[in-house]
């Protein structure tokens, strides 16, 4: 039976590599892929993933209106595995969705994603795939201190951490580092010592 999946983790773990070797190792067995991007992350330009350590491949990026189910049956019904980069991006309906595909198609659907936004708070597309994935699995990653990172903390153009804005703010190294809980708390303390509002 195909399941929706769900692998996340802080900024840095690898999360895009990791999906776009999954989708090599599907391909290499003959099976076809449908990769998934949310156009909203459109760092790499139109219609690609691309991870740090260089994996690349071409994607279908989707906006926000899209049906995802109505799009899997109308082009791409003959995938048999749809894999989803930046999955924290999709609407709550899409991953309903996604999850449909997986019960009435019977076709596996991996995401890929960040769990947390820099505020330590459940992005919408990565709360329900929480609530209804049936397999969830976390991609560690570490902080600069040796502990397990889970805060993906946001960096302003000076260079401190912001802990209120937008929940989205597309960026990569040059804005986020990923780091534990304890280290994002001293920051702060140390940043509200020093009069430095972010």
């Amino acid at each position: 039976m195909a399941k929706l999946y769900f692998k996340f983790g802080a900024m840095g773990c690898s999360k895009t590599a990791q999906a776009l070797i999954t989708k090599f190792n599907y391909e290499e067995r003959g099976m076809k892929v449908l990769l998934l991007k949310p156009a909203i992350d459109d760092r790499e330009g139109d219609a690609l993933v691309r991870s740090r350590i260089g994996l690349e491949a071409p994607c279908v990026m989707t906006k926000e209106t899209d049906n995802l189910y109505q799009l899997y049956e109308k082009s791409y019904s003959d995938c048999n595995v749809i894999i989803v980069d930046e999955c924290q991006f999709l609407q709550t309906e899409q991953v309903d969705q996604l999850g449909d595909i997986v019960l009435e198609k019977n076709i596996p659907v991996l995401c890929f994603g960040l769990g947390t936004d820099f505020t330590t708070h459940l992005f919408p597309g990565s709360k329900r795939l929480f609530e209804i994935a049936e397999s969830i699995t976390e991609i560690k990653s570490v902080c600069r201190c040796g502990a397990k990172a889970t805060v993906n903390a946001r960096f302003d153009d000076n260079g401190h951490v912001v802990f209120s804005g937008d929940q989205i703010c597309i960026g990569g190294n040059n804005r986020y580092e990923a780091m534990c809980r304890r280290c994002w708390i001293k920051i702060r303390k140390k940043q509200e010592e020093e009069g430095i509002r972010s």
